[in-house]
């Protein structure tokens, strides 16, 4: 790389050279030489700083900004090192499990093995109250541990209070934690406080890492509680009747993972209750909805499918929560167990295709959902219906951005600490008569178009080192909505 940038600046002092002492030289011979100069400085230019610079010049506010958002579903992230937890809990290392529901720390240590061996983030409920004190209490006095907001929508909402244009309404489990925590901007109505703050914990481990015999491929992270608070959506109703003051021009929703940890009984008559107060909103504020890691495919089923996402219009999910929905719903690519490496461009692509032709708005289907953020570690796609999204470049730029920084806990991304995993090239899809895409560095957004369903891509840079892995999902998904600019219907 040195002996590149030498070479350029000594063709750089060389057309200076004969620009002053040759001043008789052809013009033509000059413009050969300046774009000789030109080229090789495009060329020096790493891949990763090109990108960096076509999304700064892509990534602009849309028309008409989102003024207000409110959000449900909050908590405290306790955050540390999984292993140095797992080890200091007096948990030996062994084979790997995946377990739907924790019930003991063999539980724990066994599904923890099982997703750091992937590299794949997960989330899972403790069913255990007394065990489950015991390990927060052991992981918040543990050295190094870090108290961040946490919860999806919490997340989503701390990260749009940056924008100080931006106010937050924020219904949730608040105790006096996380009130701490919480931005300025983020308003909490007094029926959300309560006495004591739900725990969640957030076990990381980095790229490389070893525990045992197992080998984590890349950075990510663990998540584990025993949250009953917004398990119920306890607060749901608070926040519905709290829009009316608010008056909100977008509504952030998250947590139904959490009522996982309900009995089917009690889950199916919350969801019911859920759907009848979401379907109080009114219908001119979008409402969009973070999906995050679940086990149970019948609950999965009924969101899709009846419940939740004909009333919302926007969702944002990753490579984990699309593959276990298309599977809950024997949708495309159903039979794919699990991701190899880097998801399958054409592979998502089709089973976003599936979700928005099946589920999403159309003339004759009584539903909202019209548009789609994915994110995974190596590239984002924004899938809209047309018609009803504007400014799709832009937010998926800014949301790739957002990833960039946050991870590497940068203002800036610095091009030193990040590195492409995305491929270059792709199809865009395994189901039909696919295009094939090649990235061009300096256009890092693509395009294409799918019988009335738009996508747009751009690979994202992964941080080498990242300092925090956790709520950068959320971070990504409220960088693409603070840019969106939903149409009037």
């Amino acid at each position: 790389m040195w002996q590149r940038s030498v070479c350029v600046g000594l063709l750089a002092l060389a057309l200076g050279y004969l620009c002053l002492l040759g001043p008789e030289l052809p013009h033509s011979a000059l413009r050969h030489l300046s774009a000789s100069l030109l080229g090789g400085l495009r060329r020096a230019r790493s891949l990763e700083g090109r990108m960096v610079a076509a999304w700064q010049a892509a990534i602009a506010f849309p028309l008409c900004v989102f003024l207000l958002s409110s959000s449900v579903n909050a908590c405290v992230d306790v955050v540390l090192s999984g292993v140095k937890l797992l080890e200091a809990l007096g948990l030996e290392p062994g084979d790997g499990k995946n377990h739907a529901v924790l019930n003991s720390g063999q539980d724990l240590k066994e599904a923890f093995a099982h997703f750091m061996e992937k590299g794949a983030a997960a989330e899972r409920f403790f069913s255990d109250a007394e065990s489950f004190h015991h390990i927060a209490q052991t992981a918040s006095k543990y050295p190094g541990a870090q108290l961040y907001v946490g919860g999806n929508a919490a997340l989503i909402g701390q990260k749009l209070a940056a924008n100080p244009d931006l106010k937050i309404l924020l219904c949730g489990p608040v105790g006096p934690k996380l009130h701490e925590l919480l931005d300025d901007n983020v308003v909490v109505p007094p029926e959300s406080m309560q006495e004591r703050d739900e725990f969640h914990l957030i076990l990381e481990y980095q790229a490389g890492e070893e525990w045992g015999q197992v080998r984590a491929p890349n950075a990510n992270r663990f998540i584990f509680s025993h949250d009953l608070s917004n398990g119920a959506l306890n607060m749901l109703e608070v926040f519905v009747s709290s829009l009316d003051e608010f008056q909100p021009d977008l509504v952030v929703l998250s947590g139904l993972h959490m009522m996982e940890g309900q009995s089917k009984e009690v889950r199916q008559r919350r969801l019911m209750e859920a759907v009848a107060s979401i379907s109080d909103i009114p219908t001119d504020i979008p409402i969009h909805l973070e999906l995050a890691s679940m086990t149970d495919q019948d609950f999965m089923s009924n969101i899709m499918h009846q419940q939740v996402f004909p009333l919302v219009n926007s969702i944002g999910l990753n490579e984990q929560e699309l593959l276990f929905l298309t599977q809950s719903a024997s949708g495309p690519h159903a039979s794919l167990a699990s991701w190899t490496g880097v998801p399958d461009v054409g592979v998502v692509s089709d089973i976003l295709f599936w979700i928005l032709k099946e589920h999403g708005k159309t003339a004759d289907r009584a539903s909202d959902l019209t548009r789609i953020h994915f994110h995974t570690l190596a590239y984002h796609i924004l899938v809209t219906v047309d018609g009803y999204w504007g400014n799709q470049v832009a937010a998926v730029a800014a949301g790739a951005r957002a990833a960039g920084t946050q991870a590497c806990a940068t203002e800036t991304i610095d091009t030193s600490k990040v590195f492409l995993k995305a491929p270059l090239e792709f199809v865009t899809s395994q189901a039909e008569a696919p295009s094939k895409i090649s990235l061009n560095p300096d256009e890092p957004v693509v395009h294409w178009h799918r019988e009335g369903i738009s996508f747009h891509f751009t690979p994202v840079l992964v941080c080498r080192d990242p300092v925090r892995t956790v709520g950068l999902g959320d971070a990504i998904s409220a960088e693409g909505l603070l840019y969106s600019e939903a149409y009037p219907q």
